[in-house]
């Protein structure tokens, strides 16, 4: 199952943020998470808040166990650019391009499966009522039964 979860407009360069995007693509994202507290660039605080919001919702919204998960894909894609210019001689200006990108991470992993216990004393008392109940008429199922049964057999009759 393929959980995602996205951060846009971060005003970074995607060329800055792909280059630690390299480092940890690899790795599970628990451990990505806690190898980007120690890398000095300036994406890694933003890549950890995707990352950890794409755990976070594996872990909340579809019950898949942290342990299971791996990056599917890491996208890092091209935002809106913020358009400024800088004077230069002769009354000209150059182009300064701020770029902007969007973040986004793909998990995937494993439903936990939930085995439940059986124990041998609850087992014994469910198989006791079951044999308690059947076939005696103070049963409530089987009283309804029988009048349903009856009341059908009136109709037919007349």
């Amino acid at each position: 199952m393929d959980i995602t979860a996205t951060a846009k407009n971060i005003r970074i360069s995607p060329q800055k943020v792909r280059l630690v995007v390299g480092q940890i693509k690899k790795m599970a994202p628990a451990e990505a998470v806690q190898i980007l507290d120690y890398l000095p660039q300036k994406s890694s605080p933003l890549l950890k808040k995707v990352i950890s919001s794409a755990i976070a919702n594996a872990k909340n919204n579809y019950q898949i166990a942290e342990e299971t998960l791996k990056f599917k894909e890491i996208q890092v894609g091209r935002g809106p650019m913020f358009k400024r210019y800088r004077e230069v001689a002769r009354g000209r200006g150059h182009a300064i391009l701020k770029r902007t990108s969007h973040i986004r991470v793909v998990v995937t992993g494993e439903k936990a499966k939930e085995v439940s216990k059986v124990t041998k004393e609850s087992n014994e008392s469910k198989t006791a009522t079951i044999k308690n109940t059947e076939g005696q008429p103070g049963n409530a199922v089987s009283e309804k039964l029988v009048s349903t049964v009856v009341k059908k057999e009136k109709k037919n009759a007349k």
